[in-house]
């Protein structure tokens, strides 16, 4: 018997959305000796949950670039981003005690090739490589648990 197939998770292509709630992730990711390969998460500021490195749009750069800025700023790590976007997640910020934000993030996949010495948030967040599994577990958010599931970084290529 065969064993079953993953399901590939379609890359989409963002149309520049962008405005309140909207942010960019990067999906960090390593490739190891072999087939398999690690996924970067860090911990927000505030509850200190793992997430992906992410934030608001920035005037002049694109969607992915704007990820990529973010994965080195908040984990000092730079890499070839992806210009496909693997989805997309919502969530609830909670920027103090006294309001909650709806929020979604597009998230686009960033190999990791170097790493920075100093960078703009070093020392704020913890930074840490867990297995795909682990990395779905870890995270809170359903839409980017299935994300962290589905992704494999060998099917990029081809997008």
């Amino acid at each position: 018997m065969k064993p079953a197939r993953k399901r590939i998770l379609p890359v989409k292509k963002v149309v520049r959305k962008s405005g309140r709630g909207t942010q960019y992730a990067a999906l960090c990711y390593r490739v190891r000796k072999g087939k398999s390969y690690e996924i970067l998460l860090v911990t927000s500021r505030g509850a200190g949950r793992w997430i992906p490195p992410k934030g608001w749009p920035m005037k002049g750069l694109s969607p992915e670039e704007t990820a990529a800025t973010e994965a080195l700023e908040e984990a000092g790590v730079k890499g070839r981003v992806h210009g496909v976007s693997l989805g997309r997640y919502k969530y609830t910020r909670t920027p103090d005690e006294s309001r909650k934000i709806s929020a979604e993030a597009y998230v686009f996949p960033l190999e990791v090739r170097g790493f920075a010495k100093t960078f703009k948030e070093k020392g704020q967040r913890q930074i840490k490589w867990f297995s795909p599994k682990k990395a779905a577990m870890v995270v809170r958010e359903p839409k980017l648990k299935k994300i962290i599931r589905d992704f494999d970084p060998r099917h990029l290529k081809s997008a």
